[in-house]
């Protein structure tokens, strides 16, 4: 699993672009959430058992240190800020949003096939 860390906002119009042609998740986690902790860990436990998701591009974004383009996020997308919170995005739209346990792995992967 190869993570492509959310760091600047400028990120955010590539990531649009590249869900013209991929599937693109960003992963909202706090660092200091024990339930956000669980939440990404099922969800790389997930991922682990399912290489038939290659074509999505993983997004992960520590909001602690980067509050601002998770700001950015839920206003260019029109989402309301939560943690963790998992966007899936084709064609620069959300195709799917999620937060907390509420995250669900098959749902994401229906939605990448």
């Amino acid at each position: 699993m190869k993570w492509n860390n959310l760091t600047d906002i400028q990120q955010l119009e590539t990531i649009k672009e590249e869900s013209v042609a991929q599937p693109v998740a960003i992963f909202k986690h706090s660092t200091r959430c024990s339930i956000s902790a669980t939440a990404l860990d099922r969800f790389e436990r997930n991922w682990a058992k399912n290489q038939d998701i290659k074509d999505l591009k993983l997004y992960y974004l520590d909001l602690i240190s980067h509050r601002d383009i998770s700001n950015k996020i839920a206003s260019e997308f029109e989402v309301e800020h939560e943690s963790p919170q998992i966007l899936l995005l084709k064609n620069g739209e959300v195709i799917y949003n999620e937060s907390h346990f509420g995250i669900d792995f098959n749902e994401i992967l229906s939605k990448v096939q």
